[in-house]
């Protein structure tokens, strides 16, 4: 997605980190929002329609942890989290309800910049091919990002579809979360590796494996999707 056209919501109470992400962005071509607290956050989301959302977890009426479930709820729309709280239980927390990435604070504008570049470059489906992969049960389509399982669409956030996809599109290859964290995430991801264990915890529960095909944990290396 050519950034010229990609519109971001910064929802975040510190005007001033509103301001400075909002300079950076609008440099690099973006077109932004701001929204101070969670309940017109979801006002301004559904009169916007931005193509990403930077959501901080601290907020007042409504916290960012509720802003995404309802974000999720209606839609896969990109979300990066902001958070003052470097504590694994609130990264992990926010990539098992859904969000795409996040960023703790303080951080680098240009960082951040980068991030919502490269979260919207995977999230963009209208420059990539329109592959369809097909097992026994399961359905991948890369040019709609849907999954269609046990004749059911399952829903999934980009992240999510695309470590799914690069996995079954590798089938039988094993990859370290090393790997996919570059692969999938696109760039030389600075978060730890339990990243992907939660993407990939999600899509087993979402895809129940079997029928021929699962996703396998190789003890000691990392995951691949192994076709029987």
């Amino acid at each position: 997605m050519d950034s010229s056209l990609a519109k971001v919501l910064i929802v975040d109470d510190d005007e001033n980190i509103c301001e400075v992400i909002k300079l950076y962005l609008e440099s690099s071509g973006y077109a932004t929002k701001i929204s101070n607290d969670g309940k017109s956050a979801q006002n301004v989301f559904v009169e916007y329609k931005p193509d990403i959302v930077l959501l901080d977890i601290m907020l007042p009426q409504e916290d960012g942890i509720d802003v995404l479930k309802w974000i999720r709820k209606a839609d896969n729309t990109p979300v990066i989290m902001l958070t003052a709280k470097g504590e694994t239980f609130d990264k992990v927390l926010t990539l098992e309800l859904g969000a795409d990435d996040y960023i703790v604070k303080p951080f680098e504008p240009k960082e951040l910049v980068a991030r919502v570049k490269a979260v919207l470059r995977r999230a963009n489906s209208e420059n990539v091919s329109s592959q369809v992969l097909n097992f026994n049960g399961l359905k991948i389509d890369m040019g709609s990002y849907t999954v269609i399982y046990n004749e059911k669409d399952i829903k999934m956030p980009p992240k999510e579809f695309e470590l799914l996809y690069y996995l079954a599109n590798n089938k039988n290859k094993v990859f370290t979360r090393e790997q996919l964290l570059c692969e999938v995430w696109g760039y030389d991801y600075p978060g730890d590796s339990r990243t992907v264990d939660v993407h990939v915890k999600r899509l087993r529960e979402k895809l129940h494996e079997g029928n021929g095909w699962d996703i396998q944990t190789v003890w000691g290396v990392g995951y691949k999707f192994e076709v029987k």
